[in-house]
């Protein structure tokens, strides 16, 4: 159905200002280093997964991000991945006893996941920022109730 408009239509009707593209690799990558997403120079973090409220040297906020459960998520994909690749390559070439399996893979999995927790987080934050999601736009995140509540 055609409104013989020329506007674009957004979904849900919106219409938002043109914002400046922000560069989505960057900010990735600055997170993925734990630093702040606008600037790259301020720390993203100030205990092992909770981060700032505002960078200390943009001043670039940071409390209102929303990462919730994705970096645990793909935490378990990027280690299983790693984890299971190693295991299988081992079992392919040597053969271990079951005890020796447990007293490598079980601690590497542990190290690993701890290790690309925090990383995989600031990526995250940095995906958001990049793409104003969730407050880095200016705008206030709204929580709709749901209809029936």
């Amino acid at each position: 159905m055609s409104t013989g408009s020329t506007e674009p239509q957004v979904f849900g009707g919106d219409q938002q200002s043109p914002r400046s593209a922000r560069p989505m690799g960057e900010a990735i990558k600055r997170g993925l280093l734990c630093r702040c997403p606008n600037c790259g120079e301020g720390k993203l973090f100030r205990a092992f997964v909770k981060s700032v409220d505002k960078c200390s040297v943009c001043g670039e906020e940071i409390n209102h991000h929303r990462a919730d459960d994705l970096p645990a998520y793909l935490d378990i994909v990027v280690v299983g991945h790693i984890v299971i690749a190693g295991f299988m390559a081992i079992e392919m070439s040597y053969i271990w006893p079951m005890w020796l399996h447990f007293a490598v893979w079980v601690p590497l999995t542990l190290i690993l996941a701890l290790l690309m927790l925090q990383p995989i987080k600031g990526g995250v934050i940095g995906l958001q920022w990049a793409l104003y999601m969730h407050g880095f736009g200016g705008e206030i995140d709204h929580i709709e109730a749901h209809p029936e509540a």
